[in-house]
């Protein structure tokens, strides 16, 4: 079944009601404990994303559904997206990867893009016809204005030099959706965003992607050398790179990334309740015992807080808030730590056989770990929190002056 089809949906602009909402969510959820289930077995066997799983993902619309309708997605609001994430994120660490960054992507691109480029670009990813890879990391700096990947301009195309790494699609995408700066230029208003062919000459591709968890997801490390980048390629002017890598993606999708830390924690908590029931020790099952209730028990709170402050920053950034960009980073911050907690106590659950792949929380306590620094490590969040706290008090205290 199509994402329409679950949904009930005619295809034009009107908001999802909750009827059609409940019924995309017992969908979503039944593929992922179906065959999402299967193709987790299939990946962590294989360590690769089989083609056929993505031609799956898009065939079902898994891959439009945070799209406005006009772009060819299925038009949920983002708190209903973040509902579903929740869901995708209980299955294999790979699937949650690839709805997240497609279902985020067009976010970055879309406002920046012309109309030719958005039936070039935008609609194909939204549908799930070609990948874009977002490529701003780079090996020797941090993640940011500090960016020294050049470009210089030569009529029609730009030459492109530098190095980028940890790009995650980046072996196996259609396009890099990459960041540089004008040559000889400084800060942020010398960056570029440029749309770079994945064929493109002068680009050399390495694959970097033997990886301690997210078996499956492809992640490179990128060279240029004088690769040419058609102007046209370019979204938005000169300067406007850093705002497009960071304005209206970064905040949306540290939220999904929260959220996908809490999908995470309701599986490891899930596999842990479900063997403390089963296993026997002196005639009890464990889950009798009152050391591993009271592990449950915390889980249990841990995983309720962090959701609820998951789903306020949505909401928050959903009405355009002027704290949710620092929401973003409480909930990412919140959320990541609390994973950490809750993996380590269900693992713990599960005595020594956890530590076995022939247990699934093995494959979901190694994932877990990859959230620790997806959109920014916690110091990061701290970094932005902490600003956003000091410039806050200092406006109320020039209002007050």
């Amino acid at each position: 079944m199509t994402v329409g089809q679950l949904a009930g949906l005619d295809g034009r602009g009107t908001a999802v009601d909750p009827g059609s909402y409940e019924r995309l969510l017992a969908g979503v959820t039944e593929w992922v404990e179906g065959p999402g289930e299967k193709w987790a077995g299939v990946i962590e066997a294989t360590g690769a994303v089989p083609a056929t799983l993505r031609t799956e993902l898009r065939e079902r619309g898994f891959l439009g559904l945070a799209a406005p309708r006009e772009l060819g997605g299925a038009g949920l609001s983002f708190t209903q997206w973040m509902g579903l994430m929740e869901v995708f994120s209980r299955s294999h660490a790979s699937i949650r990867m690839i709805v997240h960054v497609v279902n985020g992507t067009w976010r970055s691109m879309n406002p920046h893009a012309t109309e030719e480029q958005r039936q070039r670009f935008v609609v194909p990813s939204v549908a799930g016809d070609i990948t874009v890879a977002f490529t701003l990391t780079e090996p020797d700096n941090g993640t940011g204005a500090d960016i020294t990947s050049t470009v210089r301009r030569d009529g029609d195309v730009y030459l492109l030099n530098g190095h980028k790494h940890l790009i995650t699609f980046g072996v196996d995408c259609d396009y890099w959706l990459l960041f540089a700066r004008l040559e000889g230029s400084l800060g942020k208003d010398g960056t570029v965003a440029l749309l770079v062919g994945r064929d493109s000459p002068g680009a050399t591709v390495e694959d970097t992607s033997n990886t301690m968890g997210v078996r499956g997801t492809d992640h490179a490390r990128l060279s240029f050398h004088d690769t040419p980048v058609p102007v046209a390629n370019r979204l938005g002017q000169e300067g406007d790179g850093l705002a497009i890598a960071l304005g209206g993606f970064l905040t949306p999708s540290r939220i999904s990334v929260a959220m996908s830390c809490v999908g995470l924690a309701e599986r490891a908590q899930e596999l842990a309740v479900a063997y403390a029931r089963r296993r026997v020790t002196f005639g009890k099952p464990v889950a009798s015992r009152q050391a591993i209730a009271f592990m449950l028990a915390e889980n249990a709170a841990d995983i309720q807080a962090a959701r609820a402050l998951v789903m306020h920053a949505a909401a928050q950034w959903e009405d355009g808030a002027g704290d949710a960009a620092a929401l973003s980073s409480m909930a990412k911050l919140t959320a990541v730590d609390m994973l950490t907690r809750v993996t380590d106590k269900a693992l713990q659950v599960h005595g020594g056989l956890g530590y076995w792949k022939s247990e699934p929380i093995e494959r979901v306590y190694r994932d877990a770990r990859a959230q620790r620094f997806e959109e920014g490590t916690n110091e990061i969040q701290k970094t932005v929190i902490a600003k956003d706290l000091l410039d806050r008090a200092a406006a109320q205290e020039e209002a007050g002056a």
